[in-house]
This record gives structure tokens, sequence and C-alpha cells, in this order.
């Protein structure tokens, strides 16, 4: 008897079901996250000529091969 048992808990397979992700707990995570992608955005493809927040080149030469990579043009 004993062995039938375990034979058949052994036979049955178990599926792990993930538990579901409230959306109150992911949102303000996932707006953070867009924000700061946002802000690199702009760091990486508009900081410089009229809309730069800085003065100088130094922002421009610190992203220059991520415009690159991205296909901004910057020169």
């Amino acid at each position: 008897m004993a062995e039938t048992a375990v034979s058949a808990a052994l036979s049955t397979p178990s599926v792990a079901v993930p538990a579901p992700l409230p959306v109150r707990a992911v949102l303000p995570w996932a707006l953070f996250v867009g924000l700061l992608a946002l802000i690199a955005l702009y760091f990486v493809g508009a900081e410089q000529g009229a809309t730069s927040l800085f003065a100088g080149s130094d922002v421009h030469e610190w992203v220059h091969d991520g415009r690159h990579l991205l296909g901004f043009p910057c020169h």
C-alpha cells in the first residue's frame, strides 16, 4: 500500500504556477523606470545646442558613443 502511494506521488507531475503581481505594486516602479529612461534618452539624444541644460560640451562628450550607437546625429 505504501509503495503505490509513493509511486502515485512520483508519477503525477506538479506544475509551478507563478504568483500574480498586483498592478498597484508594479505601477510605481514602472513609472520610475520610465521616467529614468526618458531622462537618459534626453541626455543621450538632445542635450546639446539650444535645448542644453548644462553649459559646455561635457555631457555631449560623456554620451558621445551612445549617441552614435543609437543613431543620433551629433556632428
